[in-house]
């Protein structure tokens, strides 16, 4: 077995880069720059591992030297190379986010540590070949999003945290079970491993059982109907960088499970499940789009509009087809620079306030007030967010729409281009409330400086290229994933284990 040490390095700099952040405990500004370091250098271990991987094929490390199913395995194929260099990337942007922001947890020593042992997680989940390290990431992923959330500034922060982690703890009984159930019945909880088995062996008692458990705990991490009520408090009170990540790539964590789940684990089960992923999806993008057009609140209106999109994302794995397994994946990275740049805009909109509220009742016509620059971005967001060409939630929904094509499901599809519309509606409602009506007796005081533009502006840069110049190279990698992903023996063989 090759040992590639771009899957170490991916891995260990956040949480080498934790560990330096706690050493300047005293020095906010140092332990802000140690994580805009930390990350920088993730990313470009992510980028050269995107790389061999797209030339070489399946990249792996054993950890330890021990070889599975004995031991623990880093896998990198191409969709775990594509959703880590997804992570690496937006957590640049929250990172760079903290430097200029002026909430007061961002103060506390260890916010930024706690900030990269998120990372830590993220990446992990999507790089490792065995399901108990899978468990345990996610929940150092889950563990450091709830304690940077309980110290927000906002007076509910407490609350949406005890929600989380009440209804986290469902989805890791649920996950525990499944795990259970399989290493039960395999011995191991290697994926390659168990894998190989289900494809040339008899199908055991529990897999269908333990497939459904495994379902419904990546469901319950992607806030999936039913399962979704924690997550538009929990948005909602979140420090602007945290919220940004919760509703841009945590929430891709059960996505990522999803699609290992119907592509390499339990294939036989996976029409079982690709007819409950569409029902379920078809669910999520009505509730989801009809719940933004109705909120309050503007940071509560994208959490709901992250039920739709992650709706969009289960449909096209529901499909199953290539084209709409391709149109998913494409659709899950561009909506992670989309929902983060703009969840971060409104971060902004809201630090140039006293009360630093988004409530719509309270920061009605307060642009006026604000840079121009905030109401184009926003903008360019919010048609992004709703498909509009040339920008990259077009080449998504572009994408998405050719997969359901190929299927054949038109009912879908109509109520998918409908809800394309009412994402038009809210957020362009959204957009003209705050930027173009003049301020309500209602309207909160402003002050003259608030948080900085440049994570956001940078954001809503990427997603103008994935809209233009990258777009095609981006689906053309999207076409590599699926391709890998249909033949579950390239991920079996790379990790050294007998067809």
């Amino acid at each position: 077995m090759q040992q590639n040490y771009f899957l170490l390095g991916t891995l260990v700099t956040p949480l080498i880069g934790a560990i330096i952040a706690l050493v300047f405990a005293r020095s906010n500004r140092l332990q802000r720059s140690v994580g805009v370091l930390a990350g920088l250098i993730a990313w470009v271990f992510c980028t050269a591992l995107l790389v061999q991987v797209h030339d070489s094929g399946v990249q792996t490390y054993a950890l330890g030297n021990w070889q599975p199913p004995y031991g623990i395995v880093l896998v990198a194929d191409t969709l775990g190379g594509l959703f880590a260099f997804m992570v690496t990337s937006i957590m640049i942007g929250g990172l760079l986010y903290t430097f200029h922001c002026h909430d007061q947890c961002m103060q506390y020593p260890a916010f930024v540590p706690l900030f990269l042992l998120m990372e830590v997680g993220l990446i992990g989940a999507m790089l490792t070949g065995d399901l108990f390290t899978l468990f345990v990431f996610m929940e150092l992923m889950v563990l450091a999003s709830v304690s940077l959330t309980a110290i927000s500034d906002d007076q509910f922060g407490l609350e949406a945290a005890l929600k989380y982690i009440l209804i986290s703890s469902m989805g890791t009984l649920f996950l525990l079970l499944g795990i259970g159930a399989l290493y039960a019945t395999f011995g191991t909880l290697n994926m390659a491993e168990i894998a190989r088995t289900l494809l040339t062996g008899e199908r055991p008692f529990l897999a269908p059982a333990s497939a459904i458990m495994l379902l419904c705990a990546f469901l319950l991490k992607s806030a999936v109907f039913p399962f979704h009520f924690w997550q538009p408090d929990f948005h909602t009170t979140a420090p602007t960088p945290i919220s940004a990540m919760l509703s841009s790539i945590v929430v891709k964590v059960g996505v990522y499970g999803i699609l290992r789940l119907v592509t390499l684990l339990f294939i036989v089960e996976a029409p079982l499940l690709e007819r409950w992923l569409s029902t379920l999806g078809i669910i999520g993008i009505l509730f989801g789009s009809l719940g933004a057009l109705r909120t309050y609140n503007a940071k509560r209106m994208l959490a709901y509009s992250t039920f739709a999109q992650i709706g969009f994302i289960l449909v096209g794995i529901g499909w199953g087809q290539p084209l709409a397994l391709i149109g998913a994946i494409v659709y899950a990275f561009n909506h992670a620079f989309i929902k983060s740049s703009l969840l971060m805009l409104m971060g902004v909109v809201a630090s140039y306030t006293k009360t630093k509220t988004a409530n719509f009742a309270d920061i009605g016509g307060v642009g006026a007030k604000l840079p121009p620059m905030l109401g184009g971005l926003m903008l360019i967001g919010g048609l992004s967010l709703a498909g509009i060409p040339p920008l990259n939630g077009f080449i998504s929904k572009l994408a998405l729409i050719q997969g359901g094509v190929d299927r054949g499901d038109w009912v879908n599809l109509l109520i998918m281009v409908a809800a394309g519309i009412l994402t038009v509606m809210y957020m362009v409602r959204a957009w003209q409330r705050i930027f173009q009506q003049k301020p309500l007796p209602s309207t909160v005081e402003t002050k003259d400086k608030g948080d900085s533009l440049v994570a956001p502006f940078l954001l809503i840069c990427v997603c103008l290229l994935l809209g233009t110049i990258l777009a095609e190279p981006m689906v053309q990698l999207a076409s590599e994933t699926v391709r890998q992903l249909g033949d579950p023996l390239i991920y079996i063989s790379a990790v050294n284990l007998p067809k």
